[in-house]
Order: structure tokens, then sequence, then C-alpha cells
């Protein structure tokens, strides 16, 4: 595989990283998760513009102007055999604040390390798309926004991480958070949609979570084809009350869910306007 490191490609064998590195040390740093359908990078410009808005949020200065990662990118592509006809691609950005001295200190790191990474995308196997997935609703409580901002792209993931621990010992295919309020955000590496009432709901931003790039696409298709869209303050009962279900992320796109803590959500199935907005987005997916 070919990396990205600082400005150069290497080979991953050469692509060190110093153990004093702030990303490593403290977590200090952002990135970002892109896919391709084939050689077409979906949504590149809002997944760029939210790793800036990251960087910014901490105040660390990527060191590559915006100009510039379309060309970074098409060359990893290009390098590593992937997003092309037969073989989509799964990239990840990260930056973080650098090598320094031991301490929490930014000045102490004199510039950002740069890591780009492509490579053949592997989506969830098919047949979760036919049977849905179940979910639980976590122990662990999503981070308070007043400590650390959701919508900061942090390479700091413990909060997920315990979650998705929760997850794997309930054999479940991911974790549900809730907020301090106990209203729901969202899962580990994706953000949740219901229909109830006739209505797809999802949590608002201001409960604590991403704003995922998927789930704005998702907001804004349902919109276009005359659905009923609310974004507001639920909770684990509603949830259970749901007819449908559905995860969303950049790689797995829509997921049913059709399980949660146990309980089948509806008819046990993927629902009618899941299954409408998945064939829609499949189509619009390359624009």
């Amino acid at each position: 595989m070919w990396i990205y490191l600082n400005s150069t490609f290497v080979k991953d064998e050469d692509a060190m990283i110093s153990v004093f590195d702030h990303g490593f040390l403290y977590g200090d740093g952002v990135y970002e998760t892109l896919r391709s359908y084939g050689p077409h990078i979906f949504m590149r410009e809002e997944h760029l513009a939210r790793l800036f808005r990251s960087a910014a949020a901490i105040g660390l200065t990527i060191p590559i102007p915006m100009k510039s990662w379309g060309d970074i990118l098409q060359e990893a592509l290009i390098r590593n055999e992937v997003g092309t006809d037969l073989r989509d691609a799964y990239l990840r950005i990260t930056v973080s604040r650098g090598t320094g001295d031991l301490g929490l200190d930014p000045a102490l790191c004199s510039s950002p390390t740069v890591v780009v990474m492509a490579k053949p995308l592997v989506p969830p196997a098919s047949h979760l798309y036919d049977t849905g997935v179940s979910v639980i609703v976590a122990y662990t409580k999503r981070n308070l926004p007043s400590a650390l901002s959701p919508q900061i792209k942090s390479t700091n993931f413990l909060n997920n991480i315990q979650a998705k621990r929760e997850a794997i010992a309930a054999d479940a295919f991911d974790s549900l958070l809730l907020n301090w309020e106990q209203h729901l955000t969202e899962c580990t590496v994706s953000n949740v949609f219901f229909v109830l009432d006739g209505t797809l709901r999802t949590p608002a931003l201001e409960c604590g979570l991403l704003d995922g790039i998927t789930r704005m696409a998702v907001i804004q298709l349902a919109r276009e084809l005359s659905l009923r869209v609310e974004e507001g303050r639920y909770t684990v009962d509603q949830l259970y009350r749901a007819d449908e279900c559905f995860l969303t992320n950049t790689s797995m796109e829509i997921m049913p869910v059709t399980s949660i803590d146990r309980k089948p959500v509806g008819n046990g199935k993927p629902g009618p306007l899941t299954l409408k907005l998945r064939e829609h987005f499949l189509a619009m997916r390359g624009r």
C-alpha cells in the first residue's frame, strides 16, 4: 500500500510516525473517511470542508490548502489501484498536531502530521441489507457537547470504543448512545433514523452528534421525495415504537435495523420507506 505522509507517498512499511507525535500521545488530531464509487469520490468537497472545520475547532492548521487535496486523493487512488470501475475505494485522512515534546501545549509541535490511506472498500455483507441488523442502547453515554464538541471528528474515539465493546459483548451490530438527557444521539460510527407516525425522524445535532455527510444527503433526498422529515429530541421509548429504523454512514450507506435491544422493529423486516430511500440513494450516489 502507498501512504501519503507529510507531502510525499511512501510504501506502508516506510510510513513511520514518531512516538512523540501528539496524535499518538494524546489523541490530538482530526480525521475524515471517504469512499469512492468507481473513480468518483462521494461528496468529496463536503468531507474536506468538515475536515477543515474540525481542525479549526481545535486550533490546528492543515498545512495543505483545500485546492490541493483533490490531486492528492486522486494519486492515492491511482497508486493503490483502487477507485476503478471494478474496485471502489475507502480513503482515510488523518491530521495530528504533530511531533513535539511531552506536554499538552499545542505550541510544542512545530508542524502537523498528515496521513492519507487508500484501500479497497469492504462493504457490509450484502445479506444484511435484506435481513437488517440488530443494535442495542449502550450504557455508555455520549460525551457532553460542552466538554467535547461532537462536531469535531477527532482521533480520540474512546467514547465510541466503549460503546462498541458493549455491542460486541451483546452480539449486536452496533450500539446506540444516549446523551446526558437520555435522548438519542447516534451509533458508534453512524447516524440513526426511524419512522414513527408516518414521519422520518432523526436526532437533532443539538442532542450531541456528528453532522454526518450521508445523514445530510439522506435528509435532502427524503425532502426531494416529499417525505415528512423531522430532526428533534427523541427517547428510547419512541424508538421502541418505531415502524422502521436504519443507520447511515459513508461506507454502509443506508443499513436497515430490524431489532433494538432484542425487540423487533415493526414486523422485524426492513420497512418500505427504508427500502425506498435506499433505492433512490443508490441511484443518486454518483451525482
